[in-house]
């Protein structure tokens, strides 16, 4: 078993015991004491006063070692007559006790010292005989129950500031996390707009340039180059209401796409593919009447919109199917398909966030999302969303 010395005094403590021993030499040099209980040499009372202050060197660091030793020193002090830098002492390390002692401590001191000064009150009325007896009590009482109890108040007060300090900087610190939690979720959702607005305008402007830089026919530039300008037009404008957004916080209706503006959306489609009577896109509207809530609105119109920019650069020439349905007090159903092409590379690169950014609208929503190749020998690719509807409806 290792034995654990105590710390060194601090500052406080070698102040009271400095002062202790210095105020007890000189009262005892003026013969200032108190009758002895005993017969002893009164040399005795300075063995108990350099006792008591090596005592308080242990009132933080020791404080329940210290008061049994101030507790020896005081009985002695009491018989060779006392001393009374003895007595202030003594309360200060009854005090120390229980302010810096354990828990137990704590709790018990004040209670020891309440027996102990009704104890010590009846032992001298039986003794004595005399009113004058009620004195000891008084005395006890002053030495051992007050400062036990000034102890308890002072730690009360500490303890509970202690808990203020602690629930103040556990606040803090849920703040902060909250804080960088807030700006994680407001840079993705900034990210997924800003993909989901510029990623079909670039995919266009990359096929068409593609396509006119491979062919040589001045007719088939000139559109290319008609298609490029007018997704760069609108890439452009996309990027200034992103901007606007971000420098003013204020989200106007132009910055909020709806559903009602999905035939734009399949237009934008038909004009980004090079060849568009090879492609069909199709939009079948099941919603019924009314509108949805604004946010499931918004996670449907950017998943057909990723699709839509994803079947521009993979699909195979076909049909895309853009299919909306909703049966009463059921969640949102967003299923797009296009077929499956066999290309070993898509028509324009792609960063490969957009599925990414698709789940996490849906997660958002409490939806769920499902992607990939389906159909009899997995001819055709199908995006399918269900996105629940709570609240009123818009």
């Amino acid at each position: 078993m290792q034995l654990t010395l105590p710390r060194r005094p601090d500052r406080d403590a070698l102040l009271v015991a400095a002062a202790g021993l210095l105020g007890g030499v000189l009262l005892h040099a003026l013969g200032l004491r108190s009758r002895p209980a005993l017969p002893l040499p009164p040399w005795l009372a300075l063995v108990a006063l350099a006792v008591m202050a090596g005592a308080e060197l242990l009132r933080r660091s020791a404080p329940l070692a210290g008061l049994a030793l101030a507790t020896g020193a005081l009985v002695l002090d009491i018989c060779a007559g006392s001393l009374i830098a003895n007595v202030g002492m003594f309360t200060d390390l009854v005090y120390a006790a229980v302010l810096y002692g354990p828990q137990a401590a704590y709790r018990f001191i004040p209670r020891a010292t309440e027996v102990l000064t009704v104890l010590g009150t009846l032992l001298a009325v039986a003794l004595v005989r005399k009113p004058e007896a009620l004195l000891v009590g008084i005395g006890l009482g002053l030495v051992t129950i007050a400062p036990a109890w000034t102890g308890v108040g002072v730690r009360v007060h500490r303890d509970a500031a202690r808990s203020a300090r602690l629930a103040a900087e556990r606040t803090a610190l849920l703040a902060e996390l909250d804080r960088r939690e807030a700006v994680g979720a407001e840079r993705s959702r900034m990210a997924r707009e800003l993909h989901d607005m510029v990623a079909g305008h670039l995919s266009a402007i990359a096929i068409h340039s593609t396509a006119a830089l491979s062919i040589g026919e001045p007719e088939t530039s000139r559109e290319a180059l008609a298609v490029i300008r007018e997704n760069s037009v609108q890439g452009l404008a996309e990027m200034r209401r992103l901007i606007t957004l971000l420098r003013t916080g204020e989200e106007g209706p132009a910055a909020t796409p709806t559903l009602a503006g999905l035939d734009a959306l399949l237009a934008q489609a038909r004009r980004a593919v090079p060849d568009e009577g090879r492609f069909r896109f199709v939009l079948h509207d099941e919603r019924g009447p009314g509108r949805l809530p604004a946010p499931v609105e918004l996670a449907a119109y950017r998943i057909v919109q990723e699709s839509l920019t994803n079947a521009v650069k993979h699909a195979a020439p076909g049909e895309v199917t853009v299919r909306l349905a909703r049966t009463p007090d059921g969640p949102l159903t967003v299923r797009v398909t296009s077929p499956l092409d066999d290309r070993p590379a898509p028509r324009a690169p792609g960063a490969g966030a957009g599925i990414v950014g698709m789940r996490e609208r849906v997660a958002l929503l409490g939806g769920r999302l499902e992607t990939g190749p389906q159909g009899d020998g997995k001819t055709f690719w199908e995006v399918r969303a269900e996105l629940p509807v709570e609240g009123e409806e818009m």
